[in-house]
């Protein structure tokens, strides 16, 4: 479990592709620190497992349905990714309470300044429409985020200067996609109800 707090980010170092897996390489500086192998860690708001590491480069394998149903099959050398370990009993909840598992992708359709923060305009495809509300939680790209507004086939949000500086999303521009996790116990309760 995660909180959407992102703790840094990493810069993917190398990709390789072998056999039913691609491996990401990620610089993960001090957040390497008494990571283990076989630790989960959100990467961009998909839960992966540490499959390697030397120094503070960390290795994650992901098979082909995780690159289908995020942005993760994108990623190129270089880019940036949110970086957040899981859990632990007695951390503070600051954020929402997150899995991991990306509910779907989508676009960003619109980027404007707003003092020192931004308004993002993100796209939100039907089936995860009714988990968007205004003022509800959304991680997008592993950060918990609260929706300003929703409209008929996307949602706004207001990122403060704080999360803009320690995330990925400072270097996100219109048509850029992002992965999304609506509030788990919302998507819990409409499991349940469709019974």
């Amino acid at each position: 479990m995660f909180t959407g707090i992102v703790q840094g980010t990493g810069e993917v170092t190398s990709i390789s592709d072998g056999g039913t897996v691609r491996r990401f390489s990620i610089e993960m500086s001090g957040l390497s620190d008494e990571l283990g192998m076989g630790a989960s860690v959100s990467v961009d708001g998909v839960c992966l497992t540490v499959s390697g590491m030397e120094g503070s480069v960390v290795d994650f394998d992901a098979i082909p349905e995780t690159l289908e149903r995020s942005t993760l099959g994108g990623l190129c050398v270089g880019d940036a990714v949110n970086l957040e370990r899981a859990l632990r009993m007695g951390d503070e909840l600051g954020g929402h309470v997150l899995s991991g598992h990306v509910m779907a992708t989508a676009e960003v359709l619109g980027r404007s300044e707003v003092g020192e923060g931004v308004d993002m305009e993100i796209s939100v495809s039907s089936d995860i429409r009714p988990f968007v509300m205004e003022k509800g939680y959304i991680a997008v790209d592993g950060i918990s985020l609260t929706v300003v507004k929703r409209g008929a086939s996307s949602f706004t949000l207001s990122v403060i200067p704080y999360t803009l500086q320690n995330t990925n999303l400072l270097g996100k521009v219109v048509g850029d996609r992002v992965n999304l996790e609506a509030d788990i116990v919302a998507k819990y309760v409409e499991s349940i109800l469709a019974r």
